[in-house]
């Protein structure tokens, strides 16, 4: 029996073209809406355009209207899976916000491309194409949100983009895809351990990122503070360490009830609170600040800015950075 797929169109590249001055530009009206018919061999697809934005402009308010749309139709039709088109600038943000904030046993699955509809090897229907295969692939389910891009398969949790042009720009740093895609076949190697999942309404609360360098500044702590975030992630240097000169701020925001979590700026390893000294993170941790593992910089603020925003009791962000 043929199965059924949600297909929710959001912009990007995948849904451009490259005008005849070299410029990639939105569509007025999304090639892919037009390619249905190719995938009716493998599902029968329903399609919705949820908006027709370049991922740039995409923020955690339409990754939130995603989420609550992917809800309520799943909610009152029976599908077997999900799939996304996505800009792939932010491609990876959208995939953990979902991650994080549905509790679907049917595969989520994102994927988008490189070059635009009309460049030479166009890779947007190839990857849609994928999409729907492993949407429908009995293996995917309750996998969480899956990102497929480029004959892989990756974890929403673990994929970052790690070229500017690349098609084989998503890849998972230390942890690898965790299936391969074949022309006959989808392969899954492993699954995760466990999930998390957070119900969240609204996005009242805000949360921003700093990139930690040598001899940063503590006024830019200051303007966090100023300028009243709920929250702040620091990229920390090595394992999570910070330069003397900021821990002053850190400590006042601290004091104000506003969380600070650490994660690295480095590609591979996790941050954890190992050196003493001023500014160390074993002194950070000590002073408070939250330390989270196995994400980088713009997941760890998209945690936290939904653990800050969760519907009902308040979580421990200790607890669920960990």
């Amino acid at each position: 029996m043929k199965k059924t797929i949600l297909l929710i169109h959001t912009g990007g590249t995948i849904s451009m073209a490259m005008s005849d001055e070299g410029a990639v530009m939105p569509n007025k009206e999304n090639p892919l809406i037009k390619e249905s018919k190719k995938l009716d061999t493998l599902a029968t697809i329903k399609e919705v355009e949820a908006f027709n934005l370049p991922s740039p402009h995409i923020t955690p308010n339409e990754m939130l209207h995603l989420r609550n749309l992917i809800m309520e139709k799943t909610s009152t039709e029976q599908f077997d899976g999900v799939v996304i088109t996505h800009g792939t600038d932010t491609l990876e943000e959208t995939a953990y916000f979902l991650e994080l904030t549905t509790n679907l046993s049917i595969p989520i699955v994102l994927t988008g491309a490189m070059r635009s509809s009309n460049e030479l090897g166009a890779d947007g229907i190839y990857n849609l194409v994928e999409a729907v295969r492993v949407a429908i692939d009995a293996e995917a389910k309750d996998k969480g949100v899956l990102v497929v891009m480029n004959d892989e398969v990756h974890l929403a949790v673990n994929t970052t983009k790690t070229s500017t042009s690349s098609v084989n720009t998503f890849q998972s740093p230390q942890y690898g895809p965790v299936g391969l895609i074949t022309k006959t076949r989808i392969l899954f190697h492993h699954a995760p351990i466990r999930r998390q999942y957070v119900d969240v309404q609204s996005l009242t609360k805000r949360v921003a990122m700093l990139k930690v360098y040598a001899g940063m500044e503590v006024d830019l702590l200051d303007v966090v503070l100023a300028c009243q975030y709920d929250g702040v992630v620091l990229e920390g240097l090595g394992q999570g360490n910070v330069p003397p000169t900021v821990v002053k701020g850190i400590e006042s925001l601290l004091e104000r009830g506003i969380p600070v979590v650490l994660v690295s700026r480095c590609f591979n390893g996790i941050a954890e609170g190992v050196y003493g000294y001023i500014g160390g993170g074993k002194m950070l941790e000590d002073l408070g600040a939250i330390f989270a593992t196995g994400i980088n910089g713009q997941k760890a603020r998209l945690k936290l800015l939904i653990g800050l925003n969760t519907a009902g009791n308040p979580l421990d962000l200790k607890e669920f950075f960990q």
